[in-house]
């Protein structure tokens, strides 16, 4: 089934159970209250964003569906706890949800050049949100679990700035 066929028929069948989920809500057969939350939507929208993107053999659609979907759990979290200042700091668990889509679609597309570019965003997310949430944290009454020593985090992504940089020269010496 070539590929235009095949978008059309995903965005069908998506039409048609949008339209089926909404008018069950219209009739009173669920809620959007309760344990739905709106947080919790997000994440669906992701979720389904990722299963539509498979479907229509758009395997890069992982990227844009874990960033809806991360972010959804992040609002559900500050939603759940009411610690909505951590905006200060959470924002830096954002390119590391790139990297997660970065590395489905790797996966899905068997390329270990794209698996280990979104491996390198996770990496470089958790420091930024661990140099962050040191910073920030204690400001608004959160703990610094790193303290004074958040610096060394700078360092380390230093050396594996570094050492990526040097074994990519390699690599494309190697390679004729």
């Amino acid at each position: 089934m070539d590929k235009r066929r095949r978008s059309g028929l995903v965005g069908g069948i998506v039409l048609i159970l949008l339209g089926l989920g909404f008018l069950a809500g219209q009739l009173g057969l669920w809620s959007w209250t309760g344990a739905l939350t709106w947080p919790l939507i997000m994440v669906g929208v992701g979720a389904a964003m990722l299963i539509i993107g498979l479907l229509a053999g758009e395997p890069g659609m992982a990227v844009p569906a874990c960033v809806v979907a991360g972010i959804g759990g992040i609002l559900y979290w500050q939603n759940s706890t009411g610690r909505w200042e951590t905006w200060a700091y959470v924002w830096t668990l954002i390119p590391g949800f790139v990297g997660i889509g970065t590395i489905l679609t790797g996966l899905f597309e068997w390329k270990w050049e794209t698996i280990r570019g979104g491996i390198w965003l996770v990496v470089i997310s958790a420091i930024l949100f661990a140099i962050f949430s040191s910073i920030f944290a204690p400001m608004f009454g959160g703990k610094s679990y790193l303290g004074q020593w958040w610096p060394l985090l700078l360092i380390l992504l230093g050396v594996l700035t570094l050492l990526e940089a040097v074994t990519r020269g390699m690599r494309h010496k190697e390679t004729p």
